[in-house]
């Protein structure tokens, strides 16, 4: 059964919580889809050709139909020529995945699992830098000794916000703002108690 690793008030081990035993049955294919859907979504869709309705010219026609002894030319907002319309140019498109809402809770379940079976998840009760200060934030980040950490509590302060803004690889959240995306992108998860506690349903 998977482990979240629990961190005292000095971030030192102190013991562990086990994961509920029916995460480890979730497919993996869950956040697959999930992860698929929330890059498409961030597209910027902005590709855009125009066709020959669209370009500017084209009023005159260029040459008269007969005697030139080559092709007709109707239109210098052809394709054919320079300056002309597209052919199949990209348009606005829709890259929007439908994933069910059963689909997203099994996908940040599975992540959180995850989490927990590489050793990763780290719990404590509360995550708050009083100083506001950047150093005290790395200070308490370096002590998990991971390449790069989520950090997740229940209500973010402007003083915590403050001290995590610059910790580099490293990114803080609210619970609200959590998914499957953000985390399975981290090495490692550090978040409040009572934010684990709601997402496995613990009182």
């Amino acid at each position: 059964m998977s482990k979240a690793v629990v961190l005292n008030e000095k971030f030192e081990t102190s013991g562990n919580v086990e994961l509920p035993s029916t995460y480890e049955t979730i497919n993996s294919h869950n956040l697959y889809l999930y992860v698929k859907s929330y890059l498409a979504s961030l597209r910027s869709n902005t590709a855009r050709a125009k066709t020959r309705a669209e370009v500017s010219g084209g009023g005159k026609k260029p040459k008269a139909q007969k005697g030139s002894g080559g092709a007709r030319w109707g239109s210098m907002r052809s394709p054919l020529f320079v300056g002309g319309g597209t052919i199949f140019g990209p348009t606005k498109r829709n890259y929007e995945q439908k994933v069910n809402k059963k689909q997203k809770v099994l996908a940040l379940k599975f992540a959180l699992n995850a989490q927990a079976q590489k050793g990763s998840l780290f719990v404590v009760d509360s995550i708050a830098v009083e100083s506001g200060k950047t150093k005290d934030a790395i200070a308490m980040v370096k002590k998990l000794n991971q390449r790069s950490t989520l950090v997740v509590v229940d209500l973010l302060d402007e003083k915590t916000y403050l001290a995590f803004r610059n910790v580099p690889n490293c990114y803080i959240i609210e619970k609200q703002e959590l998914n499957a995306y953000w985390m399975s992108v981290f090495h490692s998860v550090l978040m409040e108690k009572a934010v684990f506690d709601s997402l496995t349903g613990e009182k």
